[in-house]
């Protein structure tokens, strides 16, 4: 296992390091740059730009460098903390982010645990009352749940939202602790307005895991081993989640390597319409405007946590089914 694991590690500088090369590539595929999107939104609203001060910008955020040293440049700063600096909000890219980071992790990890704690229940139940009223109409629901678009669904909650318990949700919290320090107050306001995104942005997910958990569910219930341990009087619950759930739980493992980057990158769709300080649309914005050092840190985070999420999850399979082995060995 010990191994397994350096070799994996070490896989993953070089894995990483290509990432990054293909990542700055395709920021600079675009035409011109930042520097030249902001002149010509300048010369859209008739203002004069003048060149030396443009040069020197240029000059001034390395520009004008050669792209390789400019790739070189980035790339060997995040070794040490510095992800660059964003021509956007005139600021290193660390300070950016910010408080955003914090809170697009809390809504992901508010918004896994609503998605286990409702699929898991709801998927069990539907796999062994199969064909039964009850399954028809979870089904129902779940394929509701699918087709449902989300920034739709948002729109539909913010108006409940406010309708019913009185609650604008324009945002993440109220007006008055936007960008003040932490305090119970805030984070109070701050529980109070993150229900109505967890449960817009967990829908499709719990619908989508509620049908996946069945159907492996039910490949599992009728297998020989299961049929004997039914034989042998092992109780239903019991007999449930000792074998078949574990088995079906192989899906739910291997995700980790998606689920880890969706705590970055979050739901940028349902960010924008429910105007939620995450960092998706952050990140929308610099690949808009190419902030290349914004927009590239974002991508690189995305890399590493999939990375790490993959390793993880081939680890976690290996642990929790005994017929999965890291080196091919005979069982």
């Amino acid at each position: 296992m010990a191994r397994y694991i350096l070799n994996r590690v070490l896989l993953m500088i070089p894995t990483l390091i290509l990432i990054s090369f293909i990542i700055f590539v395709i920021i600079q595929l675009p035409p011109g740059d930042y520097l030249e999107s902001y002149i010509s939104e300048l010369e859209s609203q008739g203002e004069s730009i003048d060149p030396l001060q443009i040069d020197m910008l240029r000059k001034q955020y390395g520009l004008d460098e050669p792209f390789l040293i400019q790739y070189l440049t980035w790339s060997t700063g995040m070794l040490h903390g510095d992800f660059g600096y964003s021509f956007e909000y005139g600021l290193p890219v660390n300070e950016v982010v910010g408080d955003r980071l914090f809170l697009t992790t809390v809504i992901s990890i508010f918004t896994i645990i609503f998605t286990w704690v409702v699929a898991f229940p709801i998927g069990m139940y539907s796999a062994t009352h199969k064909y039964s009223w009850s399954d028809y109409s979870l089904t129902f629901l779940g394929f509701l749940g699918l087709a449902t678009p989300n920034f739709l669904l948002a729109l539909v909650m913010l108006y409940f939202a406010n309708v019913t318990f009185g609650t604008s949700i324009g945002g993440l919290m109220a007006a008055e602790y936007i960008n003040q320090p932490w305090s119970w107050d805030k984070i109070k306001s701050v529980l109070e307005h993150l229900w109505i995104p967890v449960v817009v942005i967990g829908t499709s997910g719990t619908a989508g895991m509620i049908r996946r958990l069945r159907a492996n569910l039910l490949d599992e219930l009728h297998k020989p081993y299961v049929v004997t341990a039914r034989a042998k009087g092992v109780p239903p619950f019991r007999l449930l989640v000792k074998y078949p759930l574990r088995v079906a739980l192989n899906f739910f493992i291997a995700d980790i390597g998606n689920m880890l980057p969706s705590i970055i990158s979050g739901a940028e769709i349902v960010a924008v319409v429910m105007s939620l300080p995450t960092t998706g649309p952050i990140l929308i914005a610099a690949l808009q405007s190419q902030d290349m050092y914004l927009a590239g840190s974002f991508l690189m985070f995305l890399a590493i946590l999939t990375v790490i999420g993959v390793l993880i999850s081939d680890l976690a399979l290996a642990l929790l089914d005994p017929r999965i082995r890291l080196y091919g060995e005979p069982s």
